[in-house]
């Protein structure tokens, strides 16, 4: 996400540090430079010109010229510019009032409405509400299996759609029945077609008009960068759109379209979608993705995830194990197990400060496929050497290898970084850092 913009704009901020004292010239040729990867990242150029023309304006003042550290300043600058530009701050549905509540997602076909639709449910249901999902597509094949289906691997309750009756009538009568089956929140998948017509739209103003939805979302297809903005105009001018839903923004290395349409609608980004995975649909905050942008991280995010994927009990039993010295190889592949649940590696080196940058010095990528060699060769060890790695010579660290497909340097890399983990673990407890109970908490 945004990695190669972050990059251009990455290297534009190391020349400004690296001049002791700012000049005129200097911003002028750096703005130039973020002018360039904004437009290169699919920037609506309008947006791009009065986003350099607000940071020149702010750069150019006497206490940024006088600073000790001028190229902190400008990207200090840049830093709330950016988060201006996405809205300022995070902007959450609108669940106040009587309930149940509303939300009817629009867009285009292929933008990824049905299994926005699941996301949104889950992630809703995870926030202690009760979602039912009303299947108001009738056109596309199997739009209403899909939902039923995503539904069921849910645990979500799905409106059991006529394909014969019209959408609007549809989607009036699971409103009605919602309170039968205890939903609080009605999540609205409608048909989309490959681009905007006179039908797709009065269809869609008929529903609006007869529901009066608390929310309408548009689920935009971030890939497509200037098109998604366009289309995010369009439908904000015929429906009234509440906020926008960017879908696999974690293919976008570019992020025009993250940094466009809150300018060009005036609507917020209320979601993104960051993988395929039902849970990969993320809250969106400005400040978060600027510091992401700019290659400082989003630790919160992590911690968040963190704290909703890990298990409590395991990280206390962990926090007491850590206390006692007693970290063995079984708790290493029960942490493992749970870092993979926060998403790929590189999603996670993603949120951490300095990652992103050192990703690119070293051309790195990292090996996901390392994680389950791993799982594999401590799953060959007995519970004895689990416990107590120290008992593992020669000729078990030879059947081990053999047991799980991997090679004796490979076992003895682990045992090696195994080594080392427990004993900075140990370290850290030692320091009075044992109320961590895990490497994320």
């Amino acid at each position: 996400m945004f990695e190669s913009l972050s990059e251009k704009l990455s290297r534009t901020f190391k020349k400004l540090r690296g001049q002791g004292k700012l000049t005129e010239k200097n911003i002028q040729d750096a703005l130039k430079e973020v002018r360039m990867a904004l437009l290169e990242a699919d920037v609506n150029y309008k947006v791009v010109k009065q986003f350099v023309e607000d940071i020149r304006r702010s750069a150019m003042g006497q206490e940024v010229l006088d600073s000790l550290t001028p190229g902190q300043q400008v990207i200090k600058i840049v830093n709330q510019e950016l988060i201006r530009l996405m809205g300022g701050s995070r902007q959450g549905l609108n669940l106040t009032g009587r309930t149940p509540f509303t939300v009817m997602l629009v867009g285009l076909q292929g933008s990824g409405k049905t299994t926005t639709a699941g996301k949104l449910g889950l992630h809703l249901r995870k926030k202690g509400r009760n979602p039912y999902l009303v299947p108001a597509d009738i056109y596309r094949p199997a739009a209403i299996e899909q939902l039923q289906k995503l539904g069921k691997q849910l645990g979500i309750p799905v409106h059991d759609t006529d394909q014969n009756r019209k959408p609007e009538d549809t989607c009036e009568e699971a409103l009605q029945r919602a309170g039968s089956v205890g939903a609080d929140i009605l999540i609205m998948d409608t048909a989309g077609r490959l681009h905007i017509d006179e039908d797709l739209m009065g269809e869609l103003v008929r529903i609006k008009e007869r529901i009066t939805p608390t929310e309408i979302l548009l689920v935009a297809d971030a890939m497509t960068g200037q098109d998604a903005v366009n289309v995010a105009k369009r439908f904000n001018d015929l429906l009234d759109i509440s906020g926008v839903i960017l879908t696999k923004m974690e293919g976008d290395a570019r992020g025009g379209a993250a940094l466009s349409v809150k300018a060009v609608t005036d609507k917020p980004i209320k979601f993104i979608g960051v993988g395929e995975k039902l849970d990969a649909l993320e809250p969106f905050f400005p400040e978060r993705v600027a510091s992401r942008i700019l290659g400082m991280g989003d630790m919160l995010s992590l911690i968040e995830k963190a704290q909703e994927e890990f298990d409590e009990k395991e990280a206390l039993k962990l926090a007491r194990k850590l206390k006692k010295r007693e970290f063995d190889l079984e708790d290493f592949s029960s942490q493992l197990r749970q870092l993979k649940k926060l998403g790929s590696l590189e999603q996670i080196m993603s949120m951490l400060p300095g990652m992103g940058q050192l990703k690119q010095l070293k051309n790195m990528k990292p090996d996901e496929k390392e994680l389950v060699k791993i799982e594999a060769i401590i799953n060959s060890m007995t519970r004895e050497e689990r416990e107590n790695y120290k008992m593992i010579n020669g000729s078990r660290r030879k059947r081990i290898a053999q047991g799980s497909g991997t090679t004796i340097q490979d076992v003895n890399r682990l045992l090696k970084n195994f080594a080392q983990t427990k004993k900075m673990m140990e370290n850290l407890t030692r320091k009075g850092l044992h109320g961590m109970p895990s490497m994320f908490h």
